[in-house]
């Protein structure tokens, strides 16, 4: 448990960090190009969800919000066998998740500033969910993977 939150804290400071950076350098819709055509800094307020799609329903994303992050830390406590990659991908996924929630609360809206070009602009929290369902995808690949090759192998040895 004690990994997860760790890699969890670690998203939520550098989320929190790098958005406080993002307003407190940029004015709202202002762009600071750093690859200029491909890669720039744009800050936006996002009060929906991914790529703004369902804006303005704050009270259904917290509430959203928190059960999904009771549920990824109940899912972790009954793992009595979690491996690292499982503990670094739901730590990616609770502390992205609790990133946006604490705009949500005091901000009123996400604060979104990384732009590529014909992306929508997007921040750490984002990324780490991304990251962390992406990983989570993998792990329980292989672990369908493992689990057909052991039935498998029971198979052959009760032959």
């Amino acid at each position: 448990m004690f990994r997860m939150l760790a890699v969890a804290g670690t998203v939520l400071a550098a989320d929190q960090v790098t958005k406080a950076a993002a307003r407190s350098l940029l004015v709202n819709g202002q762009s600071f190009p750093i690859i200029d055509g491909i890669f720039q800094f744009t800050l936006t307020g996002n009060t929906g969800a991914a790529f703004g799609m369902f804006s303005g329903r704050q009270p259904v994303f917290i509430a959203a919000t928190l059960v999904a992050a009771a549920l990824i830390v109940v899912y972790h406590i009954r793992m009595k066998e979690s491996n690292i990659w499982l503990t670094l991908a739901l730590g990616l996924e609770l502390g992205g998740a609790l990133g946006n929630l604490v705009d949500r609360i005091w901000i009123g809206n996400v604060t979104d500033f990384i732009h590529v070009t014909n992306f929508p602009v997007f921040n750490i929290a984002d990324s780490a969910i991304v990251c962390g369902v992406i990983l989570l995808i993998i792990v329980m690949l292989m672990d369908m993977r493992s689990y057909k090759e052991e039935k498998k192998a029971d198979v052959s040895d009760s032959v």
